[in-house]
Parts: structure tokens; sequence; C-alpha cells
């Protein structure tokens, strides 16, 4: 696992239904190249793997601002 920086803000409390999709796609990419699921499931898909990981607040992740520009 790499290493994490200490002031970087991580968090673990998936604050809606669209970030949930995107970290569960992203988990379940690294599920497929080998990745070890961080909690026991009966479930065998990799997605479902992935959702379920991130509902208990398994998944960290860091939020970040991307600029938008609009012409």
């Amino acid at each position: 696992m790499p290493e994490v920086e200490n002031d970087v803000d991580w968090t673990t409390e998936i604050d809606s239904k669209y970030r949930l999709v995107l970290l569960a796609a992203k988990r379940s990419k690294q599920l497929q190249r080998g990745a070890k699921p961080r909690n026991y499931t009966a479930a065998k898909k990799t997605t479902r793997v992935a959702v379920e990981e991130g509902k208990p607040g398994l998944v960290r992740y860091q939020a970040t601002a991307k600029t938008i520009k609009v012409e």
C-alpha cells in the first residue's frame, strides 16, 4: 500500500450515491487487478464487492476540486 501523507484530508463518509458509483468503479478496477477485498462478502463479482466496501466506509478518498473553464 502506498504511503499516505499525514496532512491530507482523507474522508471515509460517502455523501452521495453518485460518489459511491465513482468510488465503486475505481475500487472494482483495483480488485480486478489483484487487490484484496477489505471485508468478507459472499459476492463473487468485483463490482458488488466494491459497492459493499463503500457502504461501511472501508474505502478512503480525497475530494479534489477541478476548475471548469466556461467560454
